[in-house]
């Protein structure tokens, strides 16, 4: 068989022969980012989900990666890679910011959106944040030139309207008498943004899907009146809890399946305001910030068949905040008619991390210089031309076990090498212990998916694999070190909650909803 040095050489020749013929125009670009969304949430890839017709039909248009892993297996640390094309050892972001964190993503960090307003593009930002929101962290700051959304995960604050969340949340208070309760946000309202202003307080969660629908195909139609290409990065709330779906939920498809089939329609709704451009014209990304976070239950997200049998036979989770697949093996769809094949299935080993380094050169933009990337540009294998993606893929502890950010995972080929596990919280309070391996645990996942049993230490095939592992991973690690790397700054202050008026209980803006046809208003003080 070819070497993946034999493929690349024809591949980086077409390459050049056809980028400046094809791409006369600079493509527009579509992320949407689901939130614990589970490999097996998409019928595509997983037959028993029936609430995805939109997403499937976007499966059969485009193509579909079925080895593509978020670059985290948590929330602001998955969206700083993605917006920066690097680790968070790298920009900083190693765990998740609060809701009065002063800190955010390192401003010394290029953005994506940053770089491709340089490059002419007219930037939005629709839906959650989470990489800060005080002072020059607000996505106004980091190169969006439109923001709509909450600053945060949107169980970071009491609503009117709780949704289904496990254990329940109670409503913001009306009245002093304070109702504090575990994993629940009681004291301040969950705020909604319009760039700088904080439109409502607390959100309406049971609307939030179609305005976020609406808010996007705004942004789409003002900037393609402007003639500009356009970036749009909408992070949905969708799946996170709490759950908000159309009531009532049909029979048989529970509340988790409502609220898919919702996300699902969503995302068919974008995709049509997408075509109305003119098809061929914009490029859609789909995918998600992390697995499914297992602790909520039945309210949750399918796993697909990774289900980290090892670690479950342990106790605990092995999905969201650990370095099983379940936690970074996600969902990923690409469409682009006429540039991305139709009806594919990839199985290059891709990222989140890919995003960054493939719009920009597709934008005819370059990286930014003095710093290292952990992502590749793989349009070579978007447009089908090379199914060849890493080599070695890092993936950082997220918070079931180890430093968090440290590197003590990592894929090489088909093998996959664990020096560190531990499991998250499960559904039934379990957690599993953080167990240290020296040498390291190996599962071969073409032949064990569901990594149930690790390569036998004395084996032909660990020992023959063991040395290019050892090798990879000091090579990582070397790497890292010898990088440009950022700090965040995760100090806590009161100050920096959102909060439209701090003489209301909660922080509650009284008649602060929004006219759509009214632009530009004065921005609150709300930072």
């Amino acid at each position: 068989s070819l070497s993946p040095r034999a493929v690349l050489v024809p591949t980086l020749l077409l390459v050049a022969l056809w980028a400046p013929c094809v791409l006369s125009r600079q493509p527009n670009f579509i992320v949407i980012l689901a939130d614990d969304v589970g490999w097996g949430d998409l019928g595509a890839n997983w037959a028993e989900t029936k609430e995805t017709p939109h997403l499937d039909r976007l499966a059969a248009e485009g193509t579909r990666f079925v080895d593509f892993h978020s670059a985290a297996s948590t929330c602001s640390p998955s969206r700083a890679s993605l917006l920066t094309g690097r680790l968070g050892v790298r920009n900083g972001v190693t765990h998740n910011f609060a809701i009065s964190s002063l800190g955010g993503l390192p401003l010394n960090e290029s953005t994506l959106a940053e770089l491709l307003r340089e490059a002419g593009y007219s930037t939005g930002a629709i839906g959650k944040w989470h990489l800060g929101h005080h002072g020059h962290h607000h996505p106004n700051s980091r190169g969006f030139d439109y923001y709509f959304g909450i600053p945060y995960s949107h169980d970071m604050g009491c609503t009117d309207s709780p949704g289904y969340n496990l254990p329940p949340c109670p409503p913001c208070p009306r009245h002093s008498t304070r109702v504090a309760r575990k994993d629940c946000y009681t004291e301040v309202a969950l705020p909604l943004y319009e760039n700088l202003t904080i439109v409502q307080q607390p959100v309406e969660l049971g609307s939030l899907a179609r305005r976020y629908a609406e808010e996007a195909a705004r942004f789409i139609q003002r900037a393609s009146d402007s003639g500009r290409p356009f970036f749009l990065y909408l992070a949905l709330a969708h799946m996170h809890v709490p759950l908000t779906p159309p009531l009532p939920p049909a029979p048989g498809r529970g509340i988790y399946g409502a609220s898919l089939g919702e996300m699902d329609a969503l995302v068919g709704r974008i995709k049509e305001v997408a075509d109305s451009l003119g098809k061929g014209s914009t490029l859609l990304w789909f995918t998600g910030d992390n697995g499914p976070w297992a602790q909520k239950c039945e309210l949750a997200g399918r796993l697909g068949p990774f289900v980290g049998a090892w670690q479950r036979q342990r106790g605990g989770s092995s999905a969201k905040q650990t370095t099983w697949e379940g936690g970074h093996r996600v969902p990923a769809l690409v469409y682009w008619p006429g540039q991305v094949p139709a009806g594919r299935t990839s199985h290059a080993l891709l990222s989140t991390l890919d995003i960054f380094p493939t719009l920009l050169a597709l934008a005819g933009a370059a990286l930014p210089p003095n710093r290292r990337f952990d992502g590749l540009d793989v349009s070579p294998v978007l447009f089908g031309w090379s199914d060849v993606g890493h080599k070695v893929l890092l993936h950082p502890n997220s918070g079931a076990a180890g430093k968090v950010g440290g590197i003590e995972a990592l894929r090489l080929a088909q093998y996959k090498a664990f020096y560190t596990t531990g499991g998250a919280m499960a559904c039934d309070g379990s957690t599993g212990p953080e167990e240290r391996h020296q040498p390291p645990l190996i599962f071969n996942l073409d032949r064990d998916i569901q990594e149930q049993e690790p390569l036998d230490v004395a084996s032909r095939e660990y020992q023959a694999v063991l040395p290019a592992i050892s090798r990879a991973y000091a090579q990582a690690l070397q790497d890292i070190a010898a990088d440009n790397v950022s700090v965040a700054d995760y100090s806590q202050d009161p100050a920096a909650i959102p909060c439209c008026n701090v003489q209301h209980l909660g922080c509650r803006c009284l008649g602060a909803t929004r006219d759509p046809h009214v632009e530009n208003r004065t921005p609150g003080l709300c930072l």
